[in-house]
């Protein structure tokens, strides 16, 4: 792996997170499809107590959508990205013109690092005339994986025409930014998702990386000291530490 991988890695894995965020609130049949949890803010021992429950209730009924969806967003918060895929793949063959099980799955391949799979699907999905809030967010998302940054921002842009307010979408535009090293645009973007419905401590954490690779370091922990317990606190800070001290870190993440 190149040094410029390693170094574009954290904000892929940053990204992604919001990639995860889903607001709950949504509602509304012209807003978008059905709400995912995000399981990736959560405390680890909360994490894995959740997956063990949707496990159980995916194997007593794998055909229900609700819990293929649930269950394939605690897998991706776990890391298990590939399982994930699997369990959508064969919610797919339930449900095969489901919007909702289609953005999951999309969300799962872009999760496993398959970003021209998971265009295909959300290109199936999206309709011109009505496009989902959702299918828009993470297709915005995965072309923001592939360097393609100016059209995921549009593609924000039109997701919040449709649904405004939505924290994930705000989210996903202040990461993006972060992706292209222009911190105070995104900190600006995340600020504005705190507040909005929908808002996640993984957002909250994610406004926190960004404070600290600013330099603000007393501000950056106590943002995390407000979502994790104190380990974690800890080995948050060192990373944003580290991340600092790599020489042209931003250069290298500047895509071509």
């Amino acid at each position: 792996m190149t040094s410029a991988n390693r170094l574009y890695r954290p904000m892929r894995t940053l990204l992604l997170a919001g990639v995860a965020v889903l607001a709950i609130s949504a509602c509304a049949s012209n807003r978008g499809s059905m709400p995912s949890p995000d399981y990736s803010g959560m405390p680890a021992g909360q994490t894995q107590q959740s997956l063990a429950e949707l496990t159980a209730r995916y194997k007593s009924n794998p055909k229900d959508k609700g819990t293929i969806i649930y269950y394939a967003a605690a897998l991706r918060a776990v890391g298990q990205n590939q399982q994930a895929v699997a369990a959508l793949e064969m919610g797919m063959t339930y449900h095969p013109r489901d919007v909702d099980i289609s953005v999951a799955y999309a969300k799962a391949l872009t999760a496993d690092g398959r970003f021209d799979q998971s265009l295909t699907v959300l290109d199936n999905v999206i309709r011109p005339d009505a496009p989902d809030w959702n299918a828009l967010l993470v297709k915005g998302a995965t072309l923001d994986q592939l360097g393609r940054n100016g059209e995921a921002r549009q593609l924000y842009a039109q997701a919040l025409t449709i649904a405004p307010g939505e924290a994930s979408i705000e989210a996903n535009l202040g990461l993006s930014y972060a992706m292209t090293n222009e911190l105070p645009a995104a900190e600006q973007h995340l600020r504005r998702a705190v507040q909005m419905r929908g808002a996640s401590s993984r957002i909250r954490q994610n406004l926190a990386l960004i404070v600290g690779l600013q330099g603000r370091f007393d501000e950056c922990r106590a943002m995390y000291a407000a979502e994790l317990p104190p380990d974690q606190v800890e080995s948050n800070m060192a990373y944003v530490r580290a991340l600092l001290t790599q020489q042209n870190r931003w250069d290298m993440i500047e895509q071509g």
